[in-house]
């Protein structure tokens, strides 16, 4: 899925309606200008993250959500959804936690400036 969606005047950047994610699922976002997120729902809430592993280059978001985990679907590292922080091996390297904001039913992510 991508967007075009202008940052509002807050920074905050537009991913998609809440509705998009499933419970237990991951969804890939593409946004211009940054790499591509991951965003899980969990419990009814959410967690986005850096969709590339660390590891490799799989996407995060196909990977199997179990609590507030993901693993990654090409070589099972797992990474934490709160923290990012790589949780077994090969996986050695955290992924970047976006904090995540709920406004009228659409999902943003705050002020998400690209690392240089």
């Amino acid at each position: 899925m991508s967007t075009e969606t202008p940052p509002s005047p807050a920074g905050d950047v537009r991913l998609c309606w809440v509705d998009e994610v499933e419970n237990g699922q991951g969804l890939r976002i593409d946004v211009d200008g940054h790499p591509p997120f991951a965003v899980f729902r969990v419990d009814g809430g959410f967690f986005v993250i850096d969709d590339t592993c660390t590891h490799g280059n799989a996407s995060l978001s196909d990977g199997l959500v179990d609590g507030e985990q993901v693993e990654c679907p090409w070589h099972s590292g797992r990474f934490c959804l709160r923290t990012g922080a790589a949780l077994n091996f090969p996986a050695e390297a955290p992924v970047r936690v976006y904090p995540a904001l709920v406004k009228d039913g659409e999902l943003y992510i705050q002020n998400p400036a690209v690392p240089t």
